[in-house]
């Protein structure tokens, strides 16, 4: 089973950091999940649209210049990484989702993050990009028909694949809250690959990889990696 580190490495770094993903690396995950903002001087990644949990500042992320942003403090001496220096962090071989919070340009949106995979020498066919938003999803597809999509839900769908068939989707990533057998089953069936998130506990894990699923997201790969072990 696919193992992606949550935010990173994030039970023991600052989620979203390039030391969390760094760490989650060296744990042996293999890839890493993490959350991007198209803000006006590019594409950068963190989770909320205010600073103030992770920066202890207030104000909205897109409303504060990069200039502003690229020395706040965000837990550790860490900075907000660009989607350029998280890409970074990825040794050949694995794996990155990068999730869509926020984009108001796909066109450029699909340009920058193509140029980002290819400066930092990632292997397009292990880039996931996934998001709430399916409509982004169906434009970057179009655009960019070679990357993996991952069609985010926290629903129990009246039909559980309908969003992946439409978007023709590489996975459908689900919550843990919402996943059930017959899901993982019927989405198995229908060729789609299932990820679930946010898996931490020894027992989701095992119940998941009992399931079929074909991978997991979390914060502590570490552990993961050794429930799972073979």
């Amino acid at each position: 089973m696919r193992i992606f580190a949550h935010r990173g490495a994030s039970k023991v770094a600052p989620e979203n950091t390039i030391k969390a993903f760094k760490v989650a690396f060296q744990q042996g995950a293999d890839g890493i999940e993490f959350d991007t903002y198209q803000h006006e001087s590019g594409i950068i990644v963190f989770h909320d649209r205010l600073l103030l949990r992770r920066a202890r500042k207030a104000g909205y992320l897109l409303d504060t210049p990069w200039t502003e942003l690229c020395k706040l403090d965000i837990g550790e001496g860490e900075r907000i990484p660009t989607l350029s220096d998280s890409l970074k962090t990825v040794p050949q071989g694995r794996w990155c989702n990068i999730e869509i919070k926020h984009l108001h340009c796909v066109d450029s949106w699909v340009r920058e993050v193509k140029k980002a995979v290819l400066n930092n020498d990632i292997q397009p066919e292990h880039i996931l990009v996934s998001s709430f938003n399916h409509h982004w999803l169906a434009n970057i597809s179009k655009l960019w028909p070679e990357v993996k999509i991952g069609a985010l839900t926290a629903s129990f769908e009246l039909d559980c694949t309908a969003s992946a068939r439409a978007l023709n989707a590489y996975s459908v990533n689900i919550a843990l809250d919402a996943v059930e057998k017959d899901f993982v089953e019927k989405a198995r069936l229908d060729g789609f690959d299932v990820y679930v998130y946010t898996v931490d506990e020894p027992r989701d894990m095992k119940q998941l990889e009992a399931w079929g699923v074909t991978g997991i997201f979390t914060n502590v790969p570490d552990i993961a990696l050794a429930v799972l072990a073979p």
